[in-house]
Parts: C-alpha cells; sequence; structure tokens
C-alpha cells in the first residue's frame, strides 16, 4: 500500500541544506504516550527486541544530582544513508549525512506520571563539551557532539549544559515515525496560513490537514516558511508532538491491543535506546499514565539570548540566556510546572497558605494515633482532608501508644511530598523507610495540635512562553 501524504516531486542536488529530522522524538514519545493502555506483557512481549541496545552513560562521573519526576534525553540523527536513492528523491532527501543529532529534545515526565514538559535545545545552540579521559573542555555546535563522541558525548555536553541529569535516552529514525503516522491513520494539524518550503516539497494552504507520514515528514522538516528558521520549526514540531498524542489517546488505539501492538511495533522500528529503558518501564509508565491528555502536556523552546552568536571556528551558533535557561531547568529539576500563570482545573487559591513543593492533593497519607487519646487519629485525619491531602479515611491505632512528636513515614523516592507534609505539621518529625512506596504514614503524638494551610509554590516564568498541549491542536 503507498504511503498517504507523499511530497511533491522536486529539485533535488547535493547542495540542498541538510534535513532536520526532529519527528524521530515524536516517535520515541508516542511509545511512551501509547504505553498507556495499560496492556501487559501478552502484547508487548518480543516488541522491545527490536530496539538496539546501546550504553550512553559508560564511564560517565561527576553527573548532576537526580531530580524528580524522569527526564529522557531524544534525539533524532541525520541517518538518510539508511533511505534508498528514490526515497530520497520522493522525500528531498538530498545531500550527504551529516552524522549528528539535527534535533535535540528533553523530555520530562513528572513524578505524578500526570504532566510531560518537552524543551526543545536548538540545534545551533553554543555548547561547552566538558573535559573527560584526557581531552580538554572546548566549544562546539551542540549537535556535533554526536559527531564527536556519539551517545555518549552528546549526554555529556547535554548534562553539562542543563544541570539535568538524564534518566533515560532514545534515538531515533525518521523512516519509524513515517509508519507510526501512517498506522494511526494520519494526524490531524491546522494551519493559520499557507506553508510552502521548496527545499523540502511541503505545499499546504490554511486550514486543517490530516497529515500521512511523508507529508508529516516534510511539515516538521521545514525551516523555510517564514522568517524565524529554525526556531519556527521547532514550534512546528512541538504543535506536531501535541496533535500526535492527541490523536493516540482520542483514536481509539489505547483500548485496542492489536492497533496498539502495531502502533508500537512501527514506532520502534528504528529506536536506539539506554539498557534500562523496556518494556518493563514502558508498561510502568503507561499504567501510571492511562489519563494523560493533550491538556497534560507543555512545550517549549530553551530561552535564547542571542542568535547569530559569532565563534571562532564554529561561525554562527545560537546563545542560550543564561539566566532564564537556568531557571527554565531549575524548574525542571524540581518537578514543577513550566506553564507558569496559566489557570489550571483544581489550582490552590491565592491566600495565605503555607507554599510547598508538592501540592496537598498530589500526597496520599495513611494516619495512626500513636497516643492513647482516644479519636485523636480521626481528627488529625479529618483536619489532614479538609485540608486537600488524600488521606485513607481509615485512621488506625499505632503499635506504640506513647508517642510524643509527630512523626512523617516516607519512602526516600517522596521526600518532597514528605517535607511537604511536615510542613503541615510544624514540629513534626520526618523518619526515611526505604521501600514503602507513595503513601506517606503520619504518627500522630501528644504535640499535635493542629494542620497549618499549605499550597503548591507558583511556577517559575520561563520564557519564551510555554504552550500547552491543549492549546496547540485543532480545536
Amino acid at each position: 500500500m503507498p504511503r498517504t501524504g507523499a511530497p511533491r516531486t522536486g529539485p533535488v542536488g547535493g547542495a540542498r541544506r541538510r534535513p532536520r529530522w526532529a519527528v524521530r522524538v515524536a516517535t520515541a514519545l508516542s511509545v511512551v504516550v501509547l504505553a498507556s493502555a495499560g496492556i501487559g506483557h501478552a502484547v508487548m512481549t518480543g516488541l522491545d527486541s527490536d530496539i538496539t541496545r546501546i550504553d550512553p552513560f559508560k564511564d560517565m562521573k561527576n553527573r548532576p544530582h537526580a531530580g524528580h519526576g524522569m527526564n529522557v534525553l531524544l534525539v533524532g540523527t541525520d541517518g538518510r544513508d539508511r533511505i534508498t536513492p528514490a526515497e530520497r528523491r520522493r522525500y528531498h532527501l538530498g545531500g550527504a549525512p551529516c552524522h549528528c543529532t539535527d534535533t535535540i529534545m528533553i523530555v520530562h515526565i513528572a513524578e505524578d506520571r500526570e504532566r510531560a514538559s518537552v524543551i526543545s535545545l536548538p540545534r545551533d545552540s553554543y555548547a561547552e563539551v566538558p573535559a573527560a579521559a584526557g581531552r580538554p573542555a572546548h566549544p562546539i555546535k551542540i549537535n556535533a557532539a554526536y559527531a564527536e563522541g556519539g551517545p555518549n558525548l552528546t549526554v555529556r555536553t547535554v548534562e553539562n549544559m542543563t544541570h539535568v541529569k538524564i534518566d533515560h535516552y532514545l534515538e531515533v529514525d525518521f523512516t519509524s515515525f513515517m509508519k507510526t503516522v501512517d498506522v494511526l491513520g494520519g494526524v490531524r494539524i491546522c494551519t493559520p496560513r499557507s506553508l510552502k518550503d521548496a527545499y523540502t516539497g511541503l505545499d499546504l494552504p490554511s486550514g486543517p490537514h490530516t497529515l500521512g507520514g511523508g507529508q508529516a515528514l516534510q511539515y516538521v522538516r521545514s525551516r523555510h516558511v517564514d522568517g524565524a528558521s529554525d526556531l519556527g520549526r521547532m514550534q512546528r514540531q512541538q504543535h506536531f508532538l501535541a496533535a500526535l498524542i492527541e490523536r493516540a489517546t482520542s483514536s481509539g488505539v489505547l483500548l485496542n491491543p492489536l492497533r496498539f501492538r502495531d502502533v508500537v511495533r512501527a514506532a520502534l522500528g528504528s529506536v536506539r535506546a539506554d539498557k534500562g529503558f523496556g518494556t518493563d518501564e514502558l508498561l510502568e509508565l503507561g499504567r501510571a499514565m492511562r489519563d494523560f491528555s493533550p491538556s497534560s502536556s507543555e512545550f517549549t523552546t530553551v530561552p535564547i539570548g542571542q542568535l547569530g552568536y559569532t565563534v571562532k571556528g564554529l561561525g554562527s551558533t545560537v546563545k542560550w540566556d543564561a539566566e532564564k535557561s537556568a531557571r527554565l531547568f531549575r524548574a525542571l529539576r524540581n518537578d514543577e510546572p513550566l506553564a507558569a500563570g496559566k489557570k489550571k482545573r483544581g489550582a490552590p487559591p491565592a491566600d495565605r497558605a503555607v507554599p510547598v513543593d508538592v501540592p496537598p492533593a498530589r500526597i496520599r497519607v495513611q494516619v495512626e494515633n500513636g497516643t492513647a487519646t482516644a479519636g485523636l487519629g480521626r481528627r488529625l485525619d479529618a483536619a489532614l482532608a479538609s485540608t486537600g491531602f488524600l488521606t485513607t479515611q481509615r485512621p488506625a491505632n499505632a503499635a506504640d501508644r506513647s508517642v510524643r512528636r509527630t512523626v512523617v513515614v516516607y519512602d526516600p523516592r517522596w521526600d518532597r511530598s514528605a517535607r511537604s507534609l511536615a510542613t503541615a505539621l510544624p514540629g513534626s518529625e520526618l523518619r526515611p523507610a526505604k521501600g514503602r512506596g507513595p503513601v506517606l504514614k503520619v504518627i500522630a503524638g501528644s504535640d499535635f495540635t493542629q494542620v497549618r494551610r499549605v499550597r503548591a509554590k507558583a511556577p517559575a516564568q520561563p520564557d519564551p512562553a510555554v504552550t500547552t498541549g491543549d492549546e496547540a491542536v485543532c480545536p
């Protein structure tokens, strides 16, 4: 069956600018999103055998401290040397491959698995390669780190620039992207004006369009449709990712095991990933993201300080705004929403409540009475619930009924939730208990008097403005 959305024919030649394969990143993100059906190993078994395993973290030392949530580095490499001459002509892919990453994105999955934040890093970003193994630190364009040292140096460079610890690495080929879009039945996008690019063959009138794999590839590659060049291209890529999420979550794919299997098989066709990102991780993440939707995603580009920043030996580069980008990546490390100032359903009121890192509505609590005072456990449970905490509403008696100081028992993986809960219980003691899981336990002591009101901190305002997925897709 011929692929839908085939591009129009056009000039092909070695002088053509290199294609930009950002959408291969969409393939990897779609794998995460499509796993949200919670389908078990009966469907997924064997599918990850298509993934080529690599070790991008080998011998890495002095890495950034782990933040909260999960950070995935998604890269698209120039793989035109793996396609046929006919496909090169059909999709306007002339020229020699650059063996570099022409698309780099950090995808942050929130700790509660209810939000995904996508940050695009311009391919020509001025970067500093860290010193290692006798190699001195030196300036570079961030996309050239791959050509110099493969996935390992790419991860090192991104971590050095962002101070964000990368948990997983996914490298995607554009052929899988086209197959994934086609298996989904196309992806719907809206263009406020006509888009035409002689370099990619894209020719779209204004209005809504359902793009098949080939035409979708043209859409996300195009950088000559306006004066925004690479920045405009990244914005279109982000809009396409939002539309891809919308298509995957609304088309019934997640509820149909056979379609789910076919889409995942297409998506994994040309993926390279670290050894720790396999079927179990996809399914665990998928089960936690069953209610994921376009409104759960947010997209932005690292703030730019100077376009055309000239560096000897590198030429024209893109220099980040140091202060604004530091603020953006700090928000990512702290697992904070990037879409500051946007009104969200269920947002806490602006009152005199004490700000905390994690909102009470995301913290689950089991209450125990550690005193001989009858009814204290029920009173504490009700007070926490009235303040917004998710209590079990089944308080119990602790084994020790002589507790003087109220105790918050928590799994170290949920330390921010524990600190937020302890803020609501002034004077309480934090007691780590590895392996406890996400439900925190409060043992009421004789010192308990009341629960202090708390609310989530306002997120830092990044620049440029953040777009949420539901704003990016067609009405």
